[in-house]
């Protein structure tokens, strides 16, 4: 398949408001490219390249390289095979002469590259292309395009944990039974939403329901096979090194197999949790010397069985069968709100961030944001992309200091400003942040720096008001930054549906 039609596709696609409009021009373009290509590695390609994605996880190629490109060809000839082939070339140079050789293989690609097609790969290879088809835009798509029900293909996407895999596998008219899950292959955890208070949370799940405490720590999945054990964070990164304090807990369990969900987290000498801050650093440690503990609140595994579509009252009662109690989460059965408000007032009591309430018959949801579970925190706050920032004054001076906001718009693929905050950051966060926002930088001007909408920070806030001055119509009250949040992408920041929704239930 031309490169040239897939550009032209995501064109369309970033000119297109519509979800199905979107979904259509995607799932034509998909079936093209299963027609036009056989080997399985051009279908995983082309998948990815609709999705803004390149398969390669690393290219050397920074942003100034792409700043001074060779003219435009004049007929396309570039295909999506062609184009993997090329960019894999660059991924691999390595030693002495290597930044000469990669600068060579780039402008051989892109002088070679129509203009449309020039657009789409600085997109791509700056991770900067915004048109609007996230993931589950584009698994629709493939359901589409390979004529499978939608459920089918999230279940292998979520269990797989690659799109391009279950794309090539889809398209080419294979089996997609063989994506199940695999101990030692992480999966994409299941996720809560959010509710302003317990009583909309059990509004969302209904009664009877479980309410787990909420840790402020950090997520871990951990698998066991054997004497094989590996812990992963929520962003599927291998982190088994740097928590043996986990893998100690995990090792002396009665079990042969098993993956197991929840959190780690830093305890004080008075049992009372550490700051997030405090337990960040001890994760990311690479010497293990300053241990977490670990907090397990599902069982997705079990000795050969998978429990992924149990009721959680079943799972917990595996899990709580195995697992000592010192190594639980808090855990409650509420049968009314007078229970559930008990719960709520507990967990605050301990220290810890406030409950999620959940369906107690609802199976794990690999992957899912859904009304199964519903978080509650005492303090209102958003998961933001930083957009911008502007230098700093006064004690400031010399920094980056004034964050600008965003929330992801997933009608347009893009970002939305709420506002702007300087609130909350230390001067061990304003050091970190110039340095990071700096080499994130599209534009240095003498007052605002803009930046690649890449990193998320989560932002408390008193309220949200109706304001003319954004795009959005809404604009956060009182923001300020609680913590960088690195575990997640801009494709996983909350949305201004979400940000609207709330500055509902506020006001309501």
């Amino acid at each position: 398949m031309l490169f040239a039609d897939l550009a032209a596709t995501s064109a369309a696609v970033a000119a297109t408001s519509g979800r199905l409009a979107k979904i259509d021009l995607l799932a034509a373009c998909l079936r093209r490219l299963a027609t036009d290509t056989a080997d399985p590695r051009g279908l995983a390609a082309g998948a990815a390249y609709l999705a803004g994605e390149l398969l390669q996880r690393q290219t050397g190629v920074g942003y100034a390289s792409l700043r001074d490109l060779p003219a435009p060809a004049e007929v396309p000839t570039l295909t999506v095979e062609s184009v993997d082939q090329k960019i894999g070339a660059m991924s691999v140079v390595a030693g002495r002469g290597s930044q000469a050789e990669r600068r060579r293989l780039l402008q051989d690609l892109f002088v070679t590259a129509t203009a449309p097609e020039q657009r789409h790969l600085v997109g791509l290879l700056s991770g900067e292309l915004r048109q609007g088809a996230q993931a589950g835009l584009l698994a629709d798509a493939i359901a589409r395009a390979a004529s499978l029900p939608v459920a089918v293909i999230r279940r292998a996407l979520l269990l797989s944990g690659s799109l391009t895999e279950v794309a090539a596998v889809a398209l080419a008219g294979g089996s997609l039974d063989d994506f199940s899950l695999t101990v030692g292959r992480p999966l994409a955890p299941m996720l809560a939403s959010s509710a302003p208070d317990v009583a909309a949370a059990l509004e969302a799940v209904g009664l009877p329901a479980v309410a787990d405490v909420k840790l402020d720590g950090i997520r871990v999945q951990v698998h066991r096979d054997g004497d094989e054990i590996a812990v992963f964070s929520r962003s599927l990164d291998d982190i088994t090194a740097r928590v043996p304090g986990v893998v100690s807990v995990v090792r002396s369990l009665p079990v042969r197999t098993v993956v197991l969900d929840g959190e780690a987290l830093g305890v004080g000498p008075d049992g009372r949790p550490l700051p997030f801050q405090e337990t960040s650093s001890r994760a990311a440690r690479r010497d293990g010397a300053m241990p977490v503990q670990p907090y397990f609140f599902d069982v997705l595994h079990l000795d050969g069985a998978d429990l992924l579509d149990a009721p959680l009252t079943d799972r917990w009662a595996a899990l709580s069968a195995l697992v000592p109690a010192s190594s639980l989460v808090g855990h409650f059965v509420v049968s009314s709100p007078e229970e559930a408000d008990a719960a709520w007032q507990s967990a605050l009591a301990a220290g810890h961030e406030g409950l999620v309430v959940k369906s107690s018959s609802a199976p794990y949801d690999v992957g899912r944001r859904g009304a199964a579970w519903v978080k509650v925190k005492p303090r209102h706050t958003l998961d933001l992309v930083i957009l911008g920032v502007e230098w700093g004054s006064g004690r400031r001076k010399g920094w980056l200091s004034n964050l600008h906001l965003g929330a992801r718009d997933p009608a347009t693929g893009g970002f939305v400003m709420l506002g702007k905050t300087f609130k909350g950051l230390t001067d061990e966060m304003l050091r970190w942040q110039t340095e990071k926002l700096l080499s994130l930088a599209t534009e240095k001007g003498d007052w605002v720096v803009k930046v690649r909408p890449e990193l998320v920070a989560e932002i408390a806030f008193d309220g949200v008001q109706r304001s003319s001055r954004y795009p959005g119509g809404v604009a956060l009250r009182f923001a300020r930054v609680v913590r960088y949040r690195d575990d997640k992408t801009a494709a996983e920041a909350d949305t201004i549906d979400q940000v609207k929704e709330l500055a509902t239930w506020l006001t309501a």
